[in-house]
């Protein structure tokens, strides 16, 4: 009986093991279905997620394209619409106007980035020795820097709208202004009168805003008349000279603002040309965000659009902000200047990390500038990353480089291209994968380019350049004293 009892159990237990695996069959079978367990499948998810396809289109938009408006600059009151300068969306687009070409583009970028490691490395010499918010749209345009994003508000009483470009390296925001006792550059809209508006005022010299001139510009304000008169000269050789001033600034219906400092300038000479002047949003305290700070607390962010065709926006304050923003601390190496330092700890292309040693980044420090067009990297960094690329990409034909770009490629024949995703690790933890637009730099089918260089020293320091921030929502925190990244942000 005993027996009989155990040869049950033992038949029991058997049949009980075989229907637990024919479980484990079906629910594992059930997965696959689900999850597709085929390598080929897994092999497609992969490259899915560290890759992108793009249409070949896409890189060449047309002149003719409609104008995309941005949602987000025209769902939040307190945003204001971004274009590029030249495209469809712009307002100041003179149809009889040349547009300058790439090589035009990337010299003037470059003596933008020479201006900016020559300031840094004087800053370096002296060392050893939820709030309101407003959105302006902001166009891409190609003049001072040649990559540079428009803005259009509204200035004096009655207001003028005028279009500006704005950028994050510079402070005093200025507009070319009647008399020109000099010159003055072309520009699209009537030129501002200062003696039509009722809320214009003049500056005192003995003022302490027109003390903080040396700061903001790197030239001491100057008297005429006991008037504070202002001038600041760009990496280009662009310049403005005219009058420290006060004036009404509206930048939405609801969003005014009385007295705020402003260059009134009488002489203007430069790469400007179509816009009326330059709304600086650097971190100084007669920069637009200081100036604002009781309204805004210095915060502001910015979607540049991917293409001519699409506009961007502009917003100041907290509101419309994404929850999915992932922010990382201003560093130290751009104290006592216009900009914003980033502390970039790694690179990865196609989902794996670079090896760079981690002082390749950290002996130079970086900085995001919204003026400079391609992101400069260290020589050592940038090595790494040209290599990686150029190994992601040995089914495509090798082209010859053009100007700073060295790393091209010739996709004559193709309607669409997959290039390896490429993103940047911030200190703080933040992993800022670029957008498909932000990492090549087209000129021709026949020659695509990586839209990356290197520094020719490595002591220079690596720029974020506003090629690769396209697309990107970009806060800028200045009271937290971080800058923030989310994707898909100008929809």
């Amino acid at each position: 009986m005993i027996l009989s009892d155990t040869s049950n159990n033992v038949r029991e237990k058997k049949r009980a093991k075989m229907s637990f695996n024919r479980m484990n069959i079906i629910i594992i079978l059930c997965v696959c279905l689900n999850w597709d367990c085929s390598e080929g499948a897994q092999e497609k998810q992969r490259r899915a997620i560290d890759s992108h396809t793009i249409q070949l289109s896409s890189l060449f938009p047309s002149s003719s394209s409609p104008c995309v408006l941005s949602t987000r600059a025209s769902s939040t009151k307190s945003s204001l619409h971004v274009t590029h300068r030249h495209g469809t969306c712009s307002r100041i687009t003179n149809a009889k106007a040349k547009n300058p070409d790439h090589a035009e583009i990337l010299r003037l970028d470059q003596a933008r980035v020479n201006s900016i490691h020559s300031k840094l490395s004087k800053k370096l010499t002296d060392r050893v020795r939820q709030s309101k918010s407003t959105d302006l749209p902001a166009k891409d345009g190609s003049t001072y820097g040649s990559g540079n994003f428009v803005v259009t508000l509204g200035i004096g009483t009655p207001k003028h709208d005028l279009s500006l470009i704005f950028d994050t390296g510079s402070d005093l925001t200025w507009i070319q202004c009647e008399p020109c006792v000099r010159t003055c550059y072309s520009q699209k809209e009537p030129i501002f009168n200062p003696s039509s508006s009722s809320s214009y005022h003049n500056v005192s010299c003995s003022s302490a805003e027109c003390s903080s001139l040396s700061s903001a510009t790197g030239n001491s304000g100057t008297c005429s008349a006991s008037n504070c008169v202002y001038g600041i000269q760009y990496g280009d050789q662009s310049f403005s000279v005219g009058f420290l001033a006060k004036e009404k600034f509206t930048l939405t219906a609801s969003n005014v603002f009385d007295g705020v400092n402003f260059g009134c300038g009488e002489n203007n000479q430069g790469l400007f040309t179509g816009v009326a002047g330059l709304l600086g949003l650097g971190r100084d305290k007669l920069s637009f965000p200081s100036q604002t700070a009781a309204t805004y607390n210095k915060i502001f962010s910015y979607c540049l659009p991917s293409s001519a065709s699409y506009t961007g926006h502009l917003t100041f304050g907290s509101a419309g902000v994404s929850r999915s923003v992932k922010f990382t601390p201003i560093s130290t190496i751009t104290d006592g200047t216009s900009f914003y330092g980033l502390d970039i700890v790694g690179i990865s292309v196609g989902g794996q990390k670079l090896a760079i040693p981690p002082t390749v980044f950290s002996t130079p420090g970086a900085l995001i500038d919204s003026g400079t067009v391609i992101s400069r990297l260290p020589p050592k960094a940038y090595a790494a990353l040209r290599g990686a690329f150029k190994a992601k990409m040995s089914q495509y034909k090798n082209a010859s480089g053009v100007s700073i770009l060295d790393t091209c490629f010739d996709l004559t024949g193709f309607k669409t291209v997959t290039i390896p995703t490429v993103s940047f690790y911030f200190n703080g933890g933040a992993v800022v994968e670029l957008g498909s637009k932000g990492v090549l730099y087209a000129f021709k089918m026949s020659k695509v380019c990586l839209a990356f260089a290197g520094n020719s020293d490595d002591n220079n320091a690596a720029i974020f350049g506003n090629v690769q921030q396209q697309t990107l929502e970009v806060v800028y925190d200045g009271a937290a004293g971080r800058v923030g990244f989310a994707p898909n942000g100008c929809s």
